[in-house]
């Protein structure tokens, strides 16, 4: 394997340490792992259905609806984990920590993004959520993803063969970022309804 593509799993690594440690030193209870277990299964579940339909993935958008709902480092810890989990479907490989980085990014920042919103969101609201979901995939999600292809794929790195990469990966982050929008649209307002009337109920969350 390349050294500069080694080095940017160790850089990956140490950037998913904090929240994996720290989600282990609050000693989380059982509630809050059932509750971040059931999360990753239907981010997972939501990517396996649509398998037969090449790059619709909605489990973005479910990662950043549990960021909205959570807060940010229960939606970094949601995004990673589903990643890791979908691979044990889809293949796992080096291009794993990417995936887990990528998604792990998306709870975190709709994490942020959620406090400002108020629940149910109204049209415009979620109208502005599904076009804020598609352009952080195209812009951010997918090209993470794509870094990994960039690694795998040249002998040698050069200005014309990365943006080749990029590239041939936008219409791919296009297909995906439109399956974000449309899952925000239609789910936001039911999945964040219930993830609240959880965290109220049993005071989970950050």
């Amino acid at each position: 394997m390349k050294p500069y593509y080694l080095i940017s799993i160790f850089i990956i690594g140490a950037a998913l340490a904090p929240f994996l440690v720290g989600f282990e030193r609050r000693r989380p209870a059982a509630r809050d792992i059932v509750l971040l277990a059931v999360i990753v299964a239907l981010a997972v579940a939501s990517r396996a259905v649509f398998a037969f339909v090449p790059h619709f993935k909605p489990m973005a958008a479910v990662v950043m609806i549990t960021g909205m709902a959570l807060g940010p480092r229960q939606g970094f810890l949601a995004g990673a984990l589903a990643a890791l989990a979908s691979g044990f479907l889809f293949g796992q490989g080096p291009w794993t920590p990417f995936q887990m980085l990528a998604f792990g990014s998306a709870g975190l920042v709709f994490g942020l993004v959620g406090p400002r919103l108020s629940v149910p969101l109204s049209g415009w609201a979620r109208l502005g959520l599904a076009g804020g979901g598609f352009l952080f995939v195209v812009l951010v999600l997918g090209p993470i993803l794509d870094t990994s292809s960039v690694f795998l794929m040249l002998a040698s790195l050069t200005p014309a063969s990365v943006l080749a990469i990029y590239g041939a990966g936008l219409p791919v982050n296009v297909i995906h970022g439109v399956a974000t929008a449309l899952t925000l649209l239609l789910a936001a307002n039911p999945l964040l309804g219930q993830l609240a009337r959880v965290r109220a109920k049993y005071g989970l969350g950050e």
